[in-house]
């Protein structure tokens, strides 16, 4: 699994960064996490950052999710996919 965590370097994008790793390392989940601050490139997934993207997905879009909001979005998507 591949997470995308998109921002500029912000401190909400920075806060967006560090609660996907805690909620990745909570679940104990396999999974890559990519930080884009390029803005083309995020540009080119999302229209305001900070934002969260799990493989091609969308899933978090200008705000800030909560760890355990993660964790909650994390286990539903590994169970559909």
């Amino acid at each position: 699994m591949k997470i995308r965590v998109f921002g500029m370097g912000c401190s909400k994008c920075n806060e967006t960064y560090e609660n996907v790793k805690k909620a990745v390392h909570e679940l104990k989940i396999d999974a890559e996490i990519v930080k884009i601050t390029d803005i083309k490139e995020i540009s080119e997934w999302v229209l305001m950052a900070p934002a969260v993207a799990f493989d091609e997905d969308i899933i978090f879009e200008g705000t800030v999710p909560s760890v355990n909001d993660l964790k909650k979005e994390l286990e539903d998507y590994l169970k559909s996919n």
